[in-house]
Order: C-alpha cells, then structure tokens, then sequence
C-alpha cells in the first residue's frame, strides 16, 4: 500500500507537529515508508491530497483537524472525479475542532489512532457538496465530510479561527464562549429553505445545519440521528427565539437532547437550496464548511452517496 501523509503544522497548537517523531515512528510501524507532505496556508491540504492521489498513493491520511479533513476529503473526491481511481482517506486528528472524529469514536492518542487506522476495513461514507457565493462574490463550491451550515455557526467560525487562545485553551470552552459572545451579537436572518422538491419554507432563523455527521461546534451534538452512510442529510433548524432562553439551553446540545426542543426543527433529505429572503446584504447569512467561513448563501447542499472510502 502507497501512503501520503498531509500534515497541518499548527493544528492543536502545533501539538501534532511538536510530538511527530512519535508519530512517524507509528506510522513506519505500521505502514512502512510514507510520503508526507505539509500545509502552509488554507486550501494547501486539498491540493496536497489531489498530487498524493494522482501520484498513485491508495491512503491519504489527514493529520490535523476537522479543516485538514475536509480539504484532504475534497481533494481526494476531486481526484477521483478526474481520474477514475479511488483513494481512502485515513484521520489521525489533532486540532482546535475534532468533531468528525468525535462523531467516528476515534482514539486520541497517536498510536492508537494510526493502529486503528492500519486494521480498519475501508467503508463507504457519504458526502456533501455545496455550492455558495465566496467573500469576493464569486460562485464557489467544494466537498464537506462532516457538517455545512449557515447563519450562528458562519459567525462563530471566523471568531474561533481569529482568536489568539485558538489551541491554549480547550476547544469545547472556545467554541462555547465565541457562540455565546456572537450570538449576542446576532441578527436572525429571514431565508428560504427548499428540501429536495419539497414545498419552500421561509424562517426567521440563528441556524441552519446540513449534517452527514453528528458533532460540530467542539463537540454539540446537532444532529444526534445523523448517519454517514445513508443516503440523507439530516436538517437542523433553529428557529428565531428568545436570546437568553436560546443560550440557556445550548447545554441541550451537547447531549443531543433537543430534538424536541420549541425552536428546533429537524428534517432529511437529499438536496438542500438556502436563499436570503428580501435584503440579500442583511440575510446573506454566513456559511460554515466543517469548521470554516469561506462565504455565504445563496447555497445549494447535494447529498454524494458512498463518494468515499474511510479508514479509520
């Protein structure tokens, strides 16, 4: 087997980078030679993983967080599409926001993480592609393995990302923290929901999740019933309410225990369109893409089934 490794240097605080004798030393173990490759700046770790899987590698392991995932997902998937050959994706996770990994159970320690990596069985999983508008007002799109949502979570994602205590501190507590100080700072924003050929619903909402995986946020369950393999998104909607009342129960979330929350509303389906209602500058509600910003809705989610192959 041909091993590519795509390594975030910062990840966690540079945790991962700081312990990688270790790691490679797991990896060598159980894999022998690898090809391992670093990221420098956002996007590097999709382009990466497009030269590892056209340079015939069958494994692209991932080494970061839920941002280093998700570009090495989008690669390989991209690869695929121009190639016809399939590569896997493996996770050795270390970051700011583990949540994918949370979702699959996986170990944290190294070891245990790559063992668990060499013994696995490659899997189908599904996967998601949106399609939305970038920060300088181009139509963009890419792959998602975890969660895309819009609205709270948008916000929240560029102030964890911009603040300096981003892998000193626990992400669980970050991601916490910045939710509540941007929620206080939220406007709820007016869109139309439209699920698959389904009637269009217009909501005054916080949030809107798209979910293949259950975890987003540094570990709230949004979507506790979500499963990776089933041909459907599970759709999370949160529903203007009151502020405080909203910030109160987010401690619901972290049990998955909302479901039958007032505000929320989960549905499923296969495609997903989001537009702004009225003033698309007001309601052009941010987009989070498995932990990052990159722009806004309009958006349109389509569900990939099988589009993957996972080890781990």
């Amino acid at each position: 087997m041909k091993v590519g490794v795509v390594l975030n240097p910062i990840a966690g605080g540079g945790r991962l980078k700081r312990h990688w004798a270790e790691a490679a030393a797991a990896l060598n173990r159980n894999f022998g030679d690898f090809d391992l490759r670093e990221t420098q700046a956002s996007g590097d770790a999709e382009r990466l993983a497009i030269d590892l899987a056209a340079g015939g590698c069958d494994l692209v392991i991932a080494a970061g967080g839920d941002g280093t995932a998700s570009e090495v997902a989008d690669g390989l998937l991209q690869a695929r599409h121009e190639t016809g050959k399939e590569t896997a994706l493996g996770l050795l996770p270390c970051g700011a926001g583990i949540d994918f990994a949370r979702g699959l159970g996986l170990p944290r320690g190294i070891d245990a993480a790559v063992k668990k990596i060499a013994d696995a069985e490659g899997r189908k999983i599904d996967a998601g592609r949106i399609c939305y508008i970038d920060d300088h007002g181009a139509l963009a799109s890419r792959h998602f393995i975890n969660i895309a949502s819009l609205g709270l979570s948008g916000a929240t994602d560029r102030a964890v990302n911009a603040d300096k205590r981003k892998g000193r501190v626990s992400a669980k507590a970050l991601f916490f923290w910045r939710t509540v100080v941007e929620f206080l700072r939220y406007r709820f924003q007016d869109v139309r929901i439209t699920i698959d050929d389904g009637e269009p619903v217009e909501v005054r909402m916080a949030l809107v999740a798209v979910a293949n995986g259950k975890f987003f946020g540094g570990g709230m369950m949004i979507a506790p019933d979500a499963e990776l393999a089933d041909g459907q998104f599970d759709i999370v909607i949160l529903r203007a309410a009151g502020k405080l009342g909203l910030i109160r129960d987010l401690r619901l979330l972290y049990g998955g225990r909302h479901r039958d929350h007032p505000a929320i509303t989960i549905l499923r389906g296969r495609k997903v369109l989001v537009e702004p209602l009225g003033d698309a500058e007001k309601n052009g509600a941010l987009v989070d893409i498995d932990g990052e910003s990159p722009g806004r809705i309009p958006a349109t989610f389509e569900i990939l089934p099988s589009a993957l192959t996972l080890r781990s």
